[in-house]
């Protein structure tokens, strides 16, 4: 590695620390394991809750800073990328104060960006922890008075592996997490409701909004704002490949090995692959950074062909095309910013799922940054979204801005 390049990584990893991006150490976990091992049966409602327990949101890994929020712990019933019923954690934050807006309280399901693959890192841990890279974003949203459900995704906890940056298990996980956290007391059952998440949790944001309309049509959904939408896999492995990042790209190679198994694509690494590939399985997003900046994959392959190069060709195209982001309208408004400076998820994929967006008639605004790095876009994104969700929730006009991006 050259010198240039463990100073990035050294960057990188500030920043990460920077924005508490820091993962759950297994021991950290406040809860009983018991609590993320379903039972035999499911409910056959999805969005049923399976269990909830008390628990605790902290901003700092001191546990000095608790959230005024009441907390609870929730395994609920979604489907997978098949229609399969599976076990989901998440989280519902409540705040203390009363809602003194209009009507009932509103409800934001907040999907998490990228966490990694190991059980240790649920954000539902994370949380309790004081360890929730995301935990500002989250706060910021209950000092507003919003109820918050933080869905722990497939596999993230629970049994499986994450099947990371899968379109239809994070959307219906996410949806699902709406309807666990309605049934629970100080959410409205019918009030109003949002979805906001970035990078990953962009992805899930958007694609929970594109779904909602045939998988959950019910919800009473104002919006979503969705930041950093990765809507091209291929384009974001494109990029991810020899990168700081690249450990993402193999947290995607697990997914597709765990929700496609017929493909078996692990067959196209060699050892040095499949070794990597089993050790992201439980890493969270800091390790990978760490342990595997600046791997090209040509060098895991057992022909020396990258992993783009074979997730563009079948059997394994279909399936990465199943993930594409930007193919169905939602009925509600959205709001998506990207920084053009993106060095993980590219810019130019994000702009064009938005602008399919406008051309199937959605209400799309499309916000672009300048800021340098995809966690400096996260940042400057905070205060637009904030006050778009506001909007929504005020019944005011969402803005819209086809046609001039």
């Amino acid at each position: 590695m050259c010198l240039s390049n463990r100073r990035l990584v050294a960057i990188v990893t500030a920043a990460v620390a920077a924005l508490s991006l820091t993962t759950t150490p297994a021991g950290a976990v406040t809860s009983s394991a018991d609590f993320y091992d379903p039972p035999a049966t499911l409910p056959s409602d999805n969005g049923a809750i399976i269990r909830h327990a008390p628990s605790e949101f902290f901003l700092d890994p001191v546990k000095l800073l608790r959230a005024p929020a009441d907390v609870e712990r929730i395994m609920y019933r979604s489907t997978d990328t098949h229609g399969d019923a599976v076990a989901v954690t998440g989280t519902v934050l409540t705040p203390k104060t009363p809602w003194y807006g209009a009507g009932d309280r509103p409800l934001i399901a907040y999907a998490p960006g990228t966490q990694g693959l190991g059980d240790q890192c649920a954000p539902s841990k994370a949380l309790a922890a004081g360890g929730e890279y995301e935990g500002p974003f989250i706060a910021g949203l209950l000092a507003r008075g919003y109820a918050v459900v933080v869905t722990d995704y497939e596999g993230l906890g629970t049994p499986g592996v994450h099947t990371y940056v899968n379109r239809k298990a994070e959307g219906h996980a996410v949806l699902d997490s709406i309807r666990a956290a309605q049934q629970l007391p100080g959410v409205p059952a019918d009030g109003p409701v949002a979805i906001a998440g970035y990078s990953q949790g962009g992805g899930a944001s958007a694609a929970a909004a594109e779904l909602q309309p045939s998988y959950a049509p019910e919800l009473d959904l104002k919006g979503a704002y969705a930041g950093a939408v990765p809507a091209d896999l291929a384009a974001v492995g494109r990029s991810l490949d020899g990168a700081y990042a690249v450990g993402f790209l193999m947290f995607a190679v697990a997914s597709v090995n765990y929700a496609y198994p017929e493909l078996r694509i692990t067959d196209v690494l060699n050892d040095r692959g499949k070794a990597l590939e089993a050790q992201v399985e439980n890493e969270c997003t800091a390790e990978s950074i760490v342990n595997h900046a600046f791997t090209r994959t040509t060098d895991l392959t057992v022909d020396g062909r990258s992993i783009g190069e074979y997730l563009a060709e079948e059997p394994y195209a279909s399936v990465v095309e199943e993930q594409r982001i930007g193919t169905l309208e939602p009925e509600v408004p959205m709001y998506v910013v990207h920084s053009a400076l993106d060095d993980i998820v590219p810019y130019e994929q994000g702009r064009t799922m938005a602008r399919n967006w406008c051309d199937e008639g959605a209400t799309v605004q499309f916000d672009t940054l300048a800021v340098p790095t995809h966690v400096g876009g996260a940042v400057a994104g905070y205060p637009a979204a904030f006050a778009w969700l506001e909007g929504r929730f005020a019944g005011k006009a969402a803005p819209d801005n086809c046609g001039g991006f």
